[in-house]
């Protein structure tokens, strides 16, 4: 239980801090996020990627007196359901019409509350971090009253904005490096990424799960974020990690893609039950977070360029897969169960290589009666055609920018 006084005192402290913050880089996001009243608009993304910073440019730019508060405050520990009616009497004060709220959902039955300032014709604004949760019980409350929108790390896009820099091969290899995490785009002390990970391992998962067995979760997360672009099942990794029961390792998982720290993506089939069986390739939310945390030792640059073509896509499509028959093709992009393209990724294209990525970008292009295809490296450009088919080849700096 929180005092109305001690909440009044953290709502003034919080808007303070805001306000001396100063805008940031105005986000790409925001252009997405509609302006509503009947429905509640859900941001939901990874820890540290920059949703409390847009909601404090929605307090600048569109809604200058809401309400804004931020429920992860070490001051709110003691915040429970009750404390909405103290919430409620310095909502009335104040005469706010909008409100913005950060992390409500570790609130237990926060959604009833958003259900009673909608019926009230209120507009809201919410962030989180955990899509399960947010989808489960927006989805049992908020049925049909609610906009779910996502946002991600710096873009490449964003990330030359934000250093000043051309799009460039030379700025892709520092955009490999570093991420879009913005605090560690700015200051870039390692730190800051361990302690991104490790709060989404304790508190997103840990914590709120009741999981004992940290080490092996955290064993888990290293060998996964180590092995971006590869192929994992469930019942290997239960034997890689030293976990008992392969349902366990499918928990974790889960945990782990709702807290969007990694992303799987399913082989392409045409039958869901073996698009679930079969082995998936895993990807990191943000290659700086891999590089800072990852237990490889070896250069991988050629998975690096493919997570970020991967993490390019997942911002424009839910359905990514990959096709792998006589061949492979790294991504098969769906929209509303259309297949747009086939892509593939070769940080550098070569005499040892050539053949094998073409003959996979081919024997996609023919499964799903394409013409063309689109081939991502590094630096390279060119054009080749092969059985009938087109492929083109673009550096990454073009491609990402479009």
């Amino acid at each position: 239980m929180v005092t109305q006084e001690a909440l009044t005192q953290v709502i003034a402290a919080q808007r303070d801090n805001l306000l001396a913050k100063g805008l940031g880089l105005k986000r790409e996001a925001m252009a997405t996020l509609p302006d509503i009243s009947a429905y509640a608009l859900i941001v939901s993304g990874v820890r540290r990627c920059g949703k409390s910073t847009l909601l404090f440019q929605l307090l600048q730019q569109r809604y200058p007196q809401a309400l804004y508060l931020n429920f992860e405050d070490p001051r709110l520990y003691g915040f429970d359901i009750k404390d909405f009616a103290r919430l409620d009497e310095i909502i009335r004060q104040a005469g706010a019409g909008v409100l913005l709220f950060d992390e409500i959902q570790i609130i237990p039955e926060w959604e009833r509350y958003i259900r009673q300032k909608l019926d009230e014709n209120i507009k809201i604004v919410i962030t989180g971090s955990n899509a399960s949760l947010l989808s489960r019980e927006l989805g049992t409350k908020l049925t049909g009253r609610h906009i779910t929108k996502e946002l991600f790390p710096f873009s490449y896009r964003e990330f030359i904005t934000f250093t000043q820099q051309k799009a460039s091969s030379d700025s892709v290899s520092e955009y490999l490096q570093v991420g879009g995490f913005p605090e560690y785009v700015k200051q870039r002390v390692d730190d800051i990424l361990n302690y991104v990970l490790e709060d989404i391992l304790i508190r997103d998962i840990a914590v709120r799960h009741g999981i004992r067995d940290v080490n092996s979760l955290q064993r888990l997360t290293l060998y996964l974020i180590s092995n971006i672009g590869k192929l994992v099942t469930a019942n290997r990794l239960k034997s890689l990690i030293g976990v008992g029961s392969t349902n366990t390792i499918t928990e974790y998982l889960s945990y782990l893609e709702d807290s969007y720290l990694v992303h799987f993506i399913p082989k392409f089939d045409y039958s869901h039950r073996k698009q679930m069986v079969n082995p998936k390739k895993v990807y990191a939310i943000d290659t700086g977070l891999v590089n800072v945390n990852s237990a490889s030792f070896t250069d991988d640059s050629g998975r690096q360029l493919e997570n970020l073509v991967y993490l390019y896509l997942r911002r424009r499509y839910k359905d990514i897969f990959y096709f792998s028959a006589k061949g492979e093709c790294d991504f098969v992009v769906s929209d509303k169960g259309n297949i747009q393209t086939v892509i593939q990724v070769c940080y550098q294209l070569n005499a040892d290589n050539l053949d094998r990525e073409l003959n996979g970008m081919t024997e996609a292009l023919g499964f799903f009666k394409l013409d063309e295809g689109l081939l991502i490296t590094h630096a390279q450009r060119d054009l080749f055609e092969k059985d009938g088919k087109k492929i083109v080849v673009l550096p990454a700096h073009e491609y990402l920018m479009d």
